[in-house]
């Protein structure tokens, strides 16, 4: 089954590009991707620009709406995804968990919706 691991965190609540801190912290992103690809359980991965460069849309009686930025106001903002192929949702949560901006963030596992 496929699982969709979204990644959230508030801006500046991990480390910052060009600390000390901000190497191994990319160093763990490094680690887990290895892990999910020699795991074979890895299908897609990346990380996204900042919410100020997003657009959301949305069509209300046959006219289509853009605005700036994202859909909702969170303090939590969506910077990437995994996309897994996993057993079960014990695994994918497994490997979710080696995600590093779990530590000050948090990630939403969810099973993709498979039509046939």
């Amino acid at each position: 089954m496929k699982y969709l691991a979204l990644i959230y965190a508030a801006p500046g609540a991990g480390p910052d590009y060009g600390t000390p801190e901000f190497g191994p912290y990319m160093e763990g992103y490094r680690s887990a991707t290895e892990t999910y690809q020699r795991d074979g359980v890895m299908l897609a991965g990346e990380a996204l620009q900042d919410t100020s460069t997003a657009t959301t849309v949305r069509v209300r009686n046959g006219k289509t709406e853009t605005m700036d930025g994202p859909f909702a106001e969170t303090k939590e903002q969506l910077g990437g995804f995994y996309l897994f192929e996993c057993a079960n949702l014990d695994d994918a949560i497994k490997y979710a968990a080696m995600i590093p901006s779990a530590e000050h963030g948090s990630v939403e596992v969810r099973p993709v919706m498979e039509f046939e």
